[in-house]
């Protein structure tokens, strides 16, 4: 069974970056891709970064130059760096995982993700 917890949520002040930590246990295949949602209150969960083992990986257009996704296969972790927060990033954020094979730009849509964490909330005050 896969279990995936993220943490490094909280309340910052625009301008300021966080560092988001998804630890995942389980059997995890070396085939995998793992991603980054996020979701802010009444609306749609969206995909914010998602990475592969084979390096692809996928920025969504909102956070490109300003988060980075990474991931320590050693160490089981998920990580998503986030710079210059703005209010607009206030979301619960979700990792998520899946186990197929896939190549080049990975997917950055929910519904191609098996596994998800609870969340951790980010909160960016102007």
């Amino acid at each position: 069974q896969v279990q995936l917890v993220e943490s490094g949520g909280g309340s910052v002040q625009a301008g300021d970056s966080l560092r988001l930590s998804c630890v995942y246990t389980g059997t995890i295949p070396s085939r995998h891709y793992m991603g980054w949602f996020r979701q802010r209150p009444g609306g749609q969960r969206e995909g914010v970064a998602s990475v592969n083992q084979y390096g692809g990986s996928s920025v969504s257009d909102s956070v490109k130059g300003r988060f980075t996704i990474s991931e320590d296969s050693d160490e089981h972790t998920l990580y998503l760096q986030m710079s210059s927060l703005k209010p607009e990033d206030t979301a619960m954020y979700y990792c998520a995982a899946d186990f197929r094979t896939w190549y080049g730009d990975t997917p950055l849509t929910p519904s191609m993700y098996t596994y998800w964490g609870q969340g951790t909330q980010v909160t960016v005050s102007s």
